[in-house]
């Protein structure tokens, strides 16, 4: 192969660039947490080297609210009361988005959850799934 077949045309390298953009813009509508995103979201859990995944700190859970851990809902209904929920709408498989209002919202299609996982509006008819979670100091862990 000589130098010459390994040249691009300037017509390659622009319709490979909008196939590019495009599919990173088509990725962020599936994936964003978009514009309407209210509540507090924690970093997506970190595990420690022998210890428990590390969901939120205690103090960045709103009581009658919560945070999205990556897929974990932690929420405090009441002081001192943490649950935790499966990220996943139980309507379309769609990630909950947000909490605010008091509820977790999904906003694929409108869904909404109590703090506890239960629904508040469909189109969702199942709750959201319940995940084990307990505090450790002043973190929410998984587990």
């Amino acid at each position: 192969m000589d130098n010459d077949d390994r040249v691009l045309d300037r017509r390659t390298v622009v319709a490979g660039a909008g196939a590019l953009a495009a599919a990173a813009t088509a990725l962020a509508a599936c994936g964003g947490s978009g514009d309407n995103a209210t509540a507090a979201s924690a970093p997506a859990p970190a595990a420690r080297s022998g210890g428990p995944t590390v969901l939120a700190k205690t103090a960045d859970v709103p009581v009658g609210g919560g945070v999205i851990a990556g897929d974990t809902v932690v929420t405090q209904p009441s002081a001192g009361v943490f649950v935790g929920l499966n990220s996943t709408c139980t309507h379309a498989g769609c990630r909950v988005r947000e909490v605010a209002g008091g509820t977790v919202n999904c906003v694929c299609h409108g869904s909404k959850f109590g703090l506890d996982g239960s629904v508040v509006a469909g189109p969702a008819q199942r709750p959201l799934a319940s995940r084990t979670v307990r505090v450790e100091g002043d973190s929410v862990v998984a587990g």
